[in-house]
């Protein structure tokens, strides 16, 4: 993955001619959370400690359950409510008597994060749903970072190194929750960036948030289709608007058919991708495979997407799928080298519980507190 990672990179540069990129590498990108947090390798529980694997009647599921409000879903999720959804065992146990197919259907009917370690991703690495027209750019580029977490805030990351202005519009009312759950990830990913707080219940708000975006060049989210809507944010309406507006969305699955509505982070997108069935294959264990890589993966492949596309002046929504992302960089790697690729599984394999392959974190800089840029860009 990490050399994946680094070709990526290495096209980045080249869009971007950019010298901090170059000075990147992908295990660095890969490898910094765990760093900064000082994990260890992973068995079948994710590094962060949010995701685990069950085995099931007919195969094994990831199941995510790293947000409030998760496990109080498990009771449908199974079909019962006599057990204690805090109870480790007792969820393992519920879970067990279950198939595949069900669990994945009713998971993600409900908004859980959930994969199955044989499923095949529901969409490619990167489909482009809308065309706009061309630009031709003389300034800085603008962009927009409406995302939160991992993947979004990283993709606005390496172009705000390779010399763009990136502005991240926060929630006033919820802002990114990595701010508290990771302020070390936090201020690596953002800082440098110019940050709004803005109340979207709030029409005045919206309308602001409207004007920016067309202002920008390019703009990077993660909602479901129907959040922007609801919102009066039509995507495909404004990247036909906006000559040259590049939309980045990412997902965790796409957006076509019900996949749209799947959510997905790091760890069980990876899954979905096939990084743990290829784990299984190479060493007949089960495990995570690095520290979500589903996120660091495709906050990469995003901005080189967004820093090509600027490059060639034709706007268009790109939408990005984690799990599309993984089984591209996967499919790589077999392709490119599959003996290394058993050869560094295998290594992985054994070294559960020992300490995550060393990297060293990136400096951080200056972090502009919650709303500070809200008045100015809006005067």
């Amino acid at each position: 993955m990490a050399d994946w990672a680094d070709a990526e990179l290495a096209e980045l540069a080249w869009a971007t001619r950019s010298a901090r990129i170059s000075a990147l590498s992908g295990p660095v990108l890969l490898g910094e959370r765990a760093a900064l947090n000082g994990f260890v390798v992973p068995g079948q529980t994710s590094v962060g400690g949010g995701c685990r694997m069950y085995g099931v009647l007919d195969g094994t599921i990831a199941l995510n359950l790293a947000r409030p409000g998760d496990r109080e879903l498990l009771p449908a999720l199974v079909g019962a409510d006599d057990f204690d959804v805090a109870d480790v065992a007792a969820v393992a146990t519920r879970i067990a008597a279950q198939p595949v197919a069900a669990l994945l259907d009713r998971g993600r009917t409900l908004g859980l994060a959930i994969a199955s370690i044989d499923e095949v991703p529901a969409s490619p690495a990167v489909e482009i749903t809308t065309t706009g027209s061309p630009h031709h750019r003389t300034n800085r580029p603008l962009v927009l970072d409406l995302s939160a977490l991992w993947a979004g805030p990283l993709a606005a990351h390496l172009l705000w190194l390779s010399g763009a202005d990136v502005i991240k519009v926060e929630s006033r009312n919820r802002p990114d929750s990595l701010r508290d759950g990771d302020p070390a990830l936090f201020a690596l990913l953002n800082q440098g960036k110019a940050n709004v707080a803005l109340d979207l219940r709030a029409g005045a708000d919206r309308a602001a948030l409207l004007t920016l975006i067309r202002r920008a060049d390019v703009v990077i989210e993660a909602a479901r289709p129907r959040a922007l809507l609801q919102l009066g944010i039509d995507a495909a309406a404004l990247v036909r608007e906006v000559p040259g507006l590049v939309w980045l969305t990412i997902t965790g699955h796409g957006v076509n058919g019900a996949a749209a509505n799947w959510i997905g982070f790091g760890d069980d997108t990876a899954i979905a991708g096939g990084l743990s069935r290829e784990l299984r294959d190479a060493t007949a264990t089960l495990g995570f495979v690095g520290d979500a890589v589903g996120d660091p993966l495709s906050g990469i492949y995003a901005a080189k997407i967004a820093a090509a596309v600027l490059a060639g002046g034709q706007g268009g929504r790109h939408v990005i799928a984690m799990s599309g992302v993984v089984a591209q960089a996967l499919a790589s790697a077999r392709a490119t080298n599959p003996d290394q690729l058993t050869h560094d599984l295998q290594l992985w394999a054994k070294s559960v519980g020992q300490p995550f392959p060393a990297v060293t974190a990136r400096q951080t800089g200056p972090v502009t507190p919650l709303g500070a840029d809200t008045a100015r860009l809006f005067s």
